[in-house]
């Protein structure tokens, strides 16, 4: 994309708006929707077909008056073939446009069938409720064969619920309506390389490798992954926390963003578990740590840090970070939300299935553990 760009002579978001698409709202409040570029039109096709640079010249022709014979002979293609194209790939302003017509007869060429979520209509309902409610497209897939199980036609996968959200027409996605995914976003998206910097801080911090267990190591219940989800300007935050094995979330509400409140918080938060579910709490270098120390003596949970730009050291929290944005987006004030709101989103939260908890939620799992005075493992 980046040479495609230089080639053309554009910056690489107007490349990506053209190959994507993307929706222009003008300040008049006029929606201008710009579609992706359709991938057919650009690939090499038989020469039974007509080519962009033919149709380029049947535009020329046509427009000093040449009718469809002239044209074919011109051409050397067969008359009918030239009237089919004037008659079908006309421009809605009624005029013949060759790039238009050579993507219109692409888009054609591809033939789409209809989805599964548009002929099904119990199916489709099924789909929109749940991601009304921030359900996953894996949730909703996995969750269908529990709720019907006796109806065969009620099945479907992530990957279709997926193609139904990115294909506007379906009913899923309506431009400019935003999308229902988590991450917002209306068309797929390449991966990042992660970034990879030194440590930030030194002794006496004690690192996650001093920990005894590595992060894919999750047999053992009690161990907390935690960080702050922050607003504009770093001035306002929440606290989120989250139980490795069972992925249990807790929000902790934070009226100023400073390692007292923090300290205060985590207190409150965590002081009152079971010491079999207060083993550890890993936690990246941020200076909203400070007091890690007082959080240990008042807490009895040792504080372990992450290495530098290693968010994987602390999975968990972050898929509950990315998960938290769908109700608390970036760049918006998040001191306008109350316990009780945060209360509201953690209860939602954990009352949603997981795949990697066999289908159960974080709350029933966690419900079990506090019962439990042996805390068994989860398998």
């Amino acid at each position: 994309m980046r040479a495609a760009c230089r080639e053309v002579g554009v910056c690489r978001t107007t490349g990506h708006n053209w190959k994507n698409g993307t929706t222009i709202r003008l300040k008049d409040g006029t929606v201008k929707v710009v579609p992706p570029l359709e991938p057919l039109s650009t690939r090499v096709i038989s020469s039974r077909f007509l080519s962009e640079q033919e149709r380029v010249q049947i535009a020329d022709l046509a427009s000093i008056g040449l009718g469809p014979t002239a044209i074919a002979k011109e051409l050397g293609r067969s008359p009918s073939t030239i009237s089919r194209e004037l008659r079908r790939n006309l421009h809605p302003t009624g005029q013949y446009r060759p790039f238009h017509a050579h993507a219109v007869a692409a888009a054609r060429r591809r033939r789409p069938r209809s989805l599964k979520l548009t002929l099904n209509a119990g199916l489709g309902e099924f789909v929109r409720d749940k991601l009304r409610q921030r359900w996953s497209p894996q949730q909703i897939s996995r969750a269908l064969p529990h709720a019907h199980p006796e109806e065969p036609g009620m099945r479907i996968s992530t990957e279709a619920i997926y193609q139904a959200i990115y294909r506007p027409e379906t009913g899923l996605l309506r431009r400019p309506e935003p999308s229902p995914l988590r991450t917002g976003r209306d068309h797929r998206r390449g991966h990042t390389r992660p970034v990879r910097s030194r440590r930030r801080f030194a002794a006496p911090m004690v690192s996650v490798h001093d920990r005894g267990f590595e992060p894919e190591d999750r047999s053992q219940p009690g161990h907390w992954e935690g960080d702050l989800i922050v607003g504009p300007n770093h001035r306002s935050g929440i606290g989120t926390l989250v139980e490795r094995q069972t992925r249990y979330v807790k929000l902790l509400h934070l009226p100023v963003q400073d390692s007292a409140t923090l300290h205060a918080a985590l207190v409150a938060s965590l002081g009152a578990l079971p010491a079999p579910l207060r083993r550890s709490l890993t936690w990246d270098q941020g200076t909203e740590m400070a007091r890690h120390l007082d959080i240990t003596r008042d807490t009895g949970i040792p504080v372990y840090f992450c290495d530098a730009a290693s968010p994987w050291q602390r999975g968990s929290n972050e898929n509950a970070n990315g998960l938290l944005r769908q109700y608390f987006p970036k760049s918006t004030d998040l001191s306008v939300h109350t316990p009780h709101d945060l209360a509201r989103v953690e209860q939602e939260l954990n009352a949603r299935p997981r795949m990697i908890l066999g289908d159960r939620t974080p709350a029933e799992l966690f419900a079990d553990l506090l019962a439990s005075r042996k805390h068994p493992l989860l398998r």
